[in-house]
């Protein structure tokens, strides 16, 4: 692929941000008009120069031409038709921000970047911010109001974790964006890294090949998922970045497995929400494929979870809750939806705990439901032996 159809085709969105955008949008309609007013846009508009002038030095045209021209390279190379500025902050460490307002670019530099950085990694830099400026002013701005929103709704303490949690993986999502417009703008995935690094550490030579190799590594022997609050860990980094510029097509899932992991009730965010609802509804409907099991008490007990119930809900496929897909603590969950279905009524309790211990053997978790009902429900050694017995697979007590 060439380095055009790389720049028009290669840097979208990222699947969990256009996740995101389709779920704010349809479930939150009112917040998702209010972050987009114009009011809104306005009174960060006057924040954002009013912040500039007072905390940044302005670099000017005459004072620093090289940097100009290579942010005259960037724009052109992301197809950005904008005016920009570049200001000086203070600060020992290095890093840089794009101060988002439409139709201008502003980018604000803190430590020795233009000291330490060659010219190729100065230009990756610059893609990396401008790619930011692309993402925000494209599509209509969704993926601006769904940060606005995102960030506003964790900051103010007034929703679920799940808002938090969304926030700040949404967050990681569009660092990892950003990177992609630092290779492009580079046209290297090596010279992307090396800033990276160098950013990151400080340091004043990196050899992107061996980073990646360190990385390589230590992801082979942990699979970490990311801690990363804002941005994700170098190491994942470096090697999202490669993997993208090689066009890898395990790309998307090696992300999904690092980023968020299996479904948790621990990290639980608004994508995992939805996605838990409709688990939780399929296995309701998984546990009820039995006919006998449809009395008024078991229906009753499914409204409870859903009051729309409807007994044509499909069934989910237990082969897709696998240990990767769900955690320990989801996996406890739906041991406790098939506990409260099996004790809704008392006078299919033998065929309702048989069923219910079916399924959780399928899922492969026969022996920690047996210790819930051994627990919590006081199942006796016969009663759980003979249940072990009627159930497949037999597990020992």
């Amino acid at each position: 692929m060439n380095a055009v159809l790389r720049e028009i085709d290669g840097l979208t969105p990222l699947p969990y941000q256009r996740d995101l955008v389709a779920y704010l949008k349809s479930m939150e309609p009112e917040v998702w008009a209010w972050a987009s007013s114009l009011s809104v846009q306005e009174q960060h508009s006057n924040d954002v120069r009013a912040q500039l002038l007072r905390d940044t030095y302005r670099l000017t045209h005459a004072s620093h031409p090289q940097v100009y021209a290579l942010c005259e390279q960037a724009l052109q190379r992301l197809q950005i038709d904008a005016p920009i500025t570049v200001y000086q902050a203070n600060g020992q460490s290095m890093n840089a921000t794009l101060f988002y307002l439409p139709g201008e670019v502003h980018v604000v530099l803190q430590g020795p970047v233009l000291e330490r950085l060659q010219e190729n990694e100065l230009l990756a830099l610059l893609g990396h911010e401008l790619a930011h400026y692309c993402l925000w002013s494209s599509h209509d701005s969704d993926y601006l109001v769904a940060d606005r929103v995102l960030n506003h709704s964790a900051s103010a303490h007034i929703s679920s974790s799940s808002y938090a949690e969304s926030a700040r993986l949404y967050g990681l999502h569009v660092e990892l964006y950003a990177d992609r417009g630092a290779a492009l703008v580079a046209q290297s995935s090596a010279v992307a890294i090396a800033m990276l690094v160098k950013v990151h550490t400080g340091i004043a030579e990196v050899n992107a090949e061996a980073y990646l190799q360190q990385a390589l590594e230590l992801d082979e022997k942990a699979g970490q998922l990311s801690q990363g609050t804002s941005h994700p860990e170098s190491f994942l980094r470096s090697q999202a970045i490669d993997m993208w510029w090689r066009q890898d097509p395990q790309l998307d899932s090696w992300l999904e497995c690092r980023l968020r992991g299996p479904l948790s009730l621990t990290r639980l965010d608004l994508p995992g929400q939805v996605a838990l609802t409709t688990i939780t509804r399929g296995f309701i409907a998984r546990y009820l494929q039995r006919p006998e099991l449809h009395s008024e008490k078991v229906t009753t007990q499914a409204q409870q979870f859903f009051p729309d119930w409807q007994a044509d809900f499909p069934p989910v496929d237990l082969a897709t809750l696998t240990t990767e897909h769900l955690d320990d603590s989801v996996q406890e969950y739906l041991h406790y939806v098939l506990l409260d279905l099996a004790l809704a009524d008392e006078d299919l309790r033998e065929p309702a705990l048989e069923q219910a211990a079916r399924i959780a053997h399928t899922l492969g978790s026969q022996e920690g439901f047996l210790k819930i009902l051994k627990r919590d429900i006081k199942l006796g050694k016969r009663e759980l032996a003979n249940l072990t017995r009627r159930t497949a697979g037999g597990l020992s007590q």
